[in-house]
């Protein structure tokens, strides 16, 4: 009896000691559907293999909850965020950009990874380049045309109360469009009547407030004049979003960053896929690509032209989520596994091979 009580104590003791199998959570006993796109080093197929930083990280937390999964690949990202909404695909991951408007169809994870956009150009910066497109700005042209109609305002204006004491711009409207043009530019460059002074009350009364007036309008044009020649503008390309006005810019459609360059008012072409608008960009129909920056860099260190460079700014931070239908069981083991990855090191691990020291966490 000795020996079966010892032995009963043994082989509960040994149970104690085996470290518990992953278990899948509750209401999920079936093969998940995970969705994902191409975006290297994010998501991609090397060998007929699925790897990737998100892919990496999916297989690790899949493996501390128990999941078992299949991948399916899409094309675009409009399809992939489609099927989770409609139950299609019980996950996707890549580097989903987690937004308010998303929010609204789909549920998310907590962040797993944080970055931004980033502009990629060719060539180096160019200061001749620079204040060309600077000139050229829409901004600076529709600057000029508003004063060009001013002028030509404030100079037909004074034709018509001067046209009966004296015929300095001509009979009628037509002959007398351009010397009172010429009239008022004067007048507003200068300050004063080069030309014959008015002759009518209301004229008089008219060149007078013209005269003050033109103080504040030469400072006000002049001011927006050298904005638009910014020293940062004439020592490089680019630096900024605002620097992109006049130039081909692209970036994917449907994407979080055709949303920002719409809200910032930059003109831009939209292109179905990555691969699509790299090439567009490796075939100069296009001179900026504004984009997710860690693909950027990628990009960049893989197959990017010689001279294609990066601006060293990071624009509208936003972090990448999992993505899952509305009412998910999965978001909250999720949740848990992620932060386990985190306080463990494996999350450090996976990212420092994924992306060495860039985009850290700091």
């Amino acid at each position: 009896m000795r020996q079966i009580i010892v032995a009963c104590l043994t082989w509960a003791f040994s149970l104690m000691l085996i470290p518990a199998q992953a278990q899948e959570p509750e209401g999920i006993d079936n093969i998940l559907t995970v969705a994902t796109v191409t975006r290297a080093p994010f998501s991609m197929v090397e060998d007929g293999t699925d790897t990737g930083f998100s892919v990496a990280l999916w297989d690790a937390l899949a493996g501390d909850i128990g999941l078992r999964y299949e991948w399916v690949r899409f094309d675009t990202f409009t399809e992939m965020i489609n099927a989770v909404e409609a139950g299609q695909a019980d996950a996707a991951i890549a580097n989903i950009s987690i937004t308010e408007e998303r929010e609204t169809r789909i549920d998310f994870t907590q962040p797993i990874f944080e970055t931004g956009l980033q502009i990629m150009l060719r060539g180096e910066g160019n200061g001749t380049l620079a204040l060309i497109r600077s000139i050229l700005s829409p901004r600076l042209l529709l600057a000029v045309v508003i004063f060009l109609i001013i002028t030509l305002t404030i100079g037909m204006l004074m034709w018509a109360f001067e046209r009966r004491k004296q015929k300095m711009f001509g009979e009628t409207a037509r002959e007398a469009a351009f010397p009172a043009f010429w009239w008022a530019l004067n007048l507003i460059i200068s300050s004063a009547h080069e030309e014959e002074a008015p002759r009518s009350a209301l004229g008089r009364v008219f060149g007078t407030i013209m005269l003050v007036c033109s103080l504040f309008l030469i400072s006000f044009f002049t001011a927006n004049i050298t904005a638009a020649l910014t020293i940062n503008a004439i020592s490089e390309d680019v630096t900024g979003i605002s620097d992109l006005d006049g130039m081909r810019v692209g970036t994917t459609e449907g994407s979080t960053t055709s949303t920002f360059l719409n809200l910032r008012g930059v003109q831009h072409r939209e292109f179905a896929t990555l691969e699509a608008l790299l090439d567009a960009f490796e075939n100069n129909d296009i001179e900026a690509v504004v984009f997710d920056g860690p693909i950027l860099a990628y990009y960049m260190r893989t197959q990017a032209p010689d001279d294609a460079r990066l601006v060293d700014r990071i624009f509208r931070r936003e972090g990448y989520g999992i993505a899952l239908p509305t009412g998910s069981v999965l978001r909250e083991p999720l949740n848990r596994a992620l932060l386990h990855a985190r306080e463990n090191g494996d999350y450090d691990q996976l990212r420092a091979e994924w992306f060495g020291a860039a985009y850290s966490d700091d």
